[in-house]
C-alpha cells in the first residue's frame, strides 16, 4: 500500500524546506542565498560549529557535508521529530492544509491516472498550436500581433486557438488513439445532456496552458476571440489534476525567475503575465479566474516573503485588491506580507508598457505601497472626516481590520501605524485649521496665532495640499520638465484627491507632450479638477503660471517645492510621535526630543547660503522661507504647554 506519487509530490512542493528546516536550525546569513533559495547552517544532526548543512528549495532536498546526512522535507521531518513516515506526511499535510488521501492499495492506480491525464492535456497543447496556424484562426494571429504577441512570443508560451468547432478537439484525439473516459477526465470535453454525443469545452477561444511546479500540464485557460461571448475567460474544470485556488499561472517560470534576482509580482490574467513577462518582468504569476486564495498566497510566500501585487487602477482591480487585504491579514507574520502597486485607471500592464514603456511600469513597482499603508488608503480615499462620528467609524473600522492579525508584535505595530496614520489624517480637518478643508474648493485663511504653526506648515498639514498643487501646476505651465521630476510627482502622496486625479492625468498624457499638456489633460480627465487647481490664489501668482511657458521658472518652483516637502517629512514624523505620546502622560523625554529635533533641523538651514531678507537658500537652489526657523521653537512651548496641562 502507497500513498499516491502525486499527493507527495503536491506536499513537497507546498512544504517549503527552508520553513520547516528553519524550526531547526539557525541560518548562516554570510554563507545563505534567501533570494536562491539556498541555505547553510550547522548541521541539526551531528555537532558542528561550521555551516555544512546544505538546502536547496528549489530541489527540496538538504544535504550535510559532514555528516552526509540528506533528503527532502518528509525524510527531515521524521529524522528531527523521530516520526514515523505517516506521522511525518500527517504532520505537514496539517501545516500546508491539505487532506491526506485513504491509504489504500488504489493510489499507485490514482498516480497512473494523474500521469495520463497530464499526457492527454500535452496532446491537445500540441493541437491548439497548431490550430493557431490555420487559415481560420489568421483573425486571432492579427489580434495577438497587435497586443505584442509575435509568433515567437505565442510560441515561448505554447499560446494556441481552440477551432469554432463542437468536435474538432474530440475528433483528433480519438484519430490518435486517445482514450475518451481521459478526455472526459481531464476536462477537454463533456457529453450533451441531450443527445449524449461528446462536445469540446473549448471552442472559438485562444487557449493557455497551464502547468504546475514541475512544469507539467494540469489545466487550460481560454479567452474568447467573440467580444459578445458572455464569459470572457474560462478554465478546464476542476480535475484530478487541477484546483484552480491552489494554483497559479506561470508558477514554475517565477521562482527560477526569482532565483535570479527578479521581484515576483502578482498580475490579474494571463494577457498580463506574458507582457510583463516579455518586457523583463519575468517572476510574474497570476490567479486563474478567482479572487487569490490563501492557497495561492501561501504559494507566493514560498517563493519570496514580500510578493507585490499589481492591480489595474478600476474599480474591479481596487476591489479585488482590498479582497486580498481581508484573506491576507490573518495569515501575515515575521517576513511574510504583501506589497501594493496599482496602475494607472484604465491601464493594465500590458496597455502601460506598451504606451509608456518598461520604465513606466519599473517606477510603478519603486513605488509599492506597503499593505499597512494600502489598507488605509483603502478606507480613507475619497471620504471626508471632519466630524467626530466619522473619526470614530474610521478608527472603529481600522481597528476591527487589524484584530484580524494573528500575529501579536505585527498586530501592535499595525496598531502603531494606523494610530499615526489617523493623527495625521484627522488634524487636516481639526479646527485648528480654522475652516481650512483639503479638498474643499472654497478656503478660509488660517488664524494669525496658527498660520506659522509647524503643524500649519508641515507636509502633512494645509501646506502640504498647497506644495502638491504648486507643484502640478507648474509642471502643467512647463512640461519639458516632467522628465526632470517624473518620479518624484509619482510619489506625491496627494492628500487631495482633485490633486491625485490632475497628477494621474499629467503622468498618462505627458510622454511626447510638448506644449499642449494642460489642453491634453483638459480632454483626459474631469475638467472641474483642473479649475479647481488653478483657482487657488497660491498658483495664480506663480511666475510661471503668469509666464506660460517659462522654463526656468517652473523648474526652480518645482525643486525647491520638493526640497521642502523632503525637509520636513522626518521633522513632522518626530513631532507626531511626541505628541501621540503626549496622550499617555509621558515625562520631560517629550520636551527634550522636540528640542533635539528642533537643534537638527537648524543646523541644516544653518548650512545654507543667505541669498534674500526673507529666505535661505539649499540644496539645488530650493527656497526655505527663514520664519520657519521660529515655527518649531514656538510648537515647542505649545507642547510643553499641553504637557504642563496635563
Amino acid at each position: 500500500m502507497s500513498l499516491p506519487s502525486g499527493f507527495l509530490d503536491d506536499l513537497r512542493h507546498r512544504a517549503s524546506l527552508i520553513q520547516v528546516a528553519g524550526r531547526k536550525v539557525v541560518w548562516d546569513s554570510r554563507k545563505s542565498n534567501p533570494a536562491k533559495g539556498d541555505m547553510w547552517a550547522p548541521c541539526p544532526f551531528h555537532q558542528e560549529k561550521t555551516p555544512s548543512f546544505h538546502v536547496d528549495d528549489k530541489k527540496g532536498f538538504y544535504h550535510c557535508f559532514g555528516c552526509g546526512a540528506s533528503g527532502d522535507v518528509i525524510k527531515f521531518v521524521r529524522e528531527t521529530e523521530n516520526a514515523s513516515f505517516m506521522e511525518a506526511v500527517k504532520t505537514l499535510a496539517a501545516e500546508v492544509g491539505m487532506k491526506v488521501p485513504e491509504y489504500d492499495q488504489r493510489a499507485q492506480q490514482r498516480a497512473d491516472l494523474r500521469s495520463e491525464l497530464s499526457n492527454v492535456l500535452e496532446q491537445a497543447v500540441q493541437f491548439y498550436r497548431l490550430q493557431m496556424n490555420t487559415e481560420a484562426a489568421s483573425g486571432v494571429r492579427n489580434y495577438l500581433q497587435k497586443r505584442g504577441l509575435t509568433a515567437e512570443v505565442r510560441d515561448r508560451w505554447e499560446v494556441g486557438f481552440a477551432p469554432d468547432s463542437w468536435q474538432a478537439l474530440w475528433n483528433h484525439l480519438m484519430h490518435i488513439g486517445a482514450n475518451s473516459d481521459l478526455v472526459y477526465a481531464a476536462g477537454l470535453a463533456k457529453k450533451s445532456e441531450k443527445t449524449g454525443n461528446p462536445f469540446d469545452i473549448f471552442r472559438n477561444r485562444i487557449m493557455f496552458p497551464i502547468r504546475d511546479s514541475r512544469r507539467k500540464m494540469i489545466a487550460f485557460g481560454g479567452r474568447a476571440v467573440d467580444p459578445n461571448e458572455l464569459a470572457k475567460y474560462i478554465n478546464s474544470p476542476e480535475t484530478a489534476l487541477f484546483s484552480k485556488g491552489s494554483n497559479l499561472y506561470n508558477y514554475a517560470g517565477a521562482r527560477a525567475s526569482f532565483g535570479q534576482g527578479q521581484q515576483v509580482i502578482v498580475a490579474e490574467g494571463y494577457m498580463d503575465v506574458i507582457a510583463l513577462s516579455e518586457a523583463g518582468f519575468k517572476a510574474t504569476v497570476a490567479p486563474l479566474g478567482t479572487a487569490l486564495t490563501e492557497q495561492q498566497l501561501k504559494l507566493l510566500w514560498r517563493i519570496t516573503s514580500e510578493p507585490i501585487l499589481a492591480f489595474d487602477g478600476d474599480k474591479a482591480g481596487l476591489n479585488a485588491a482590498k479582497r486580498t487585504i481581508g484573506l491576507a491579514l490573518p495569515l501575515i507574520e515575521s517576513g511574510q506580507s504583501l506589497f501594493f502597486a496599482i496602475l494607472p485607471e484604465g491601464q493594465d500592464p500590458d496597455d502601460l508598457i506598451r504606451s509608456s514603456g518598461q520604465s513606466a511600469m519599473t517606477s510603478i513597482l519603486d513605488n509599492k505601497i506597503p499593505m499597512v499603508n494600502f489598507l488605509c488608503r483603502q478606507e480613507t480615499d475619497g471620504k471626508a472626516f471632519d466630524t467626530p462620528e466619522r473619526k470614530a467609524f474610521l478608527k472603529k473600522t481600522l481597528e476591527q481590520k487589524i484584530q484580524l492579525i494573528r500575529d501579536n508584535d505585527i498586530r501592535k505595530y499595525y496598531k502603531k501605524e494606523v494610530s499615526d496614520y489617523c493623527w495625521n489624517l484627522f488634524r487636516v480637518n481639526s479646527p485648528r485649521y480654522n475652516g481650512y478643508k483639503v479638498g474643499s474648493s472654497t478656503q478660509s485663511a488660517a488664524t494669525s496665532s496658527l498660520r506659522y504653526s509647524l503643524v500649519v506648515t508641515s507636509p502633512d498639514g494645509a501646506n502640504e495640499y498647497l506644495r502638491e498643487a504648486v507643484i502640478l501646476a507648474a509642471v502643467i505651465s512647463a512640461p519639458e520638465i516632467l522628465s526632470e521630476f517624473e518620479t518624484d510627482i509619482l510619489n506625491l502622496r496627494c492628500v487631495d484627491p482633485s490633486l491625485a486625479v490632475v497628477r494621474d492625468g499629467i503622468l498618462s498624457v505627458a510622454k511626447g507632450a510638448k506644449m499642449n499638456l494642460r489642453e491634453e489633460i483638459t480632454q483626459k480627465i474631469d475638467s472641474e479638477a483642473l479649475e479647481k487647481l488653478f483657482s487657488i490664489s497660491q498658483v495664480k501668482i506663480l511666475p510661471c503660471i503668469r509666464r506660460q511657458g517659462d522654463v526656468e521658472s517652473a523648474r526652480l518652483t518645482v525643486s525647491e517645492e520638493l526640497q521642502k516637502l523632503r525637509v520636513f517629512k522626518k521633522i513632522q514624523s518626530e513631532v507626531a510621535e511626541a505628541e501621540e505620546d503626549l496622550k499617555d502622560g509621558a515625562d520631560e523625554s517629550i520636551t527634550w526630543r522636540l528640542r533635539e529635533v528642533a537643534d537638527a533641523r537648524n543646523d541644516v538651514m544653518q548650512t545654507w547660503q543667505e541669498d534674500k531678507l526673507e529666505y535661505d537658500i539649499g540644496p539645488n537652489g530650493a527656497r526655505i522661507d527663514r520664519r520657519e526657523r521660529a515655527f518649531v521653537a514656538e510648537e515647542i512651548k505649545n507642547f510643553a504647554s499641553i504637557k504642563n496641562q496635563k
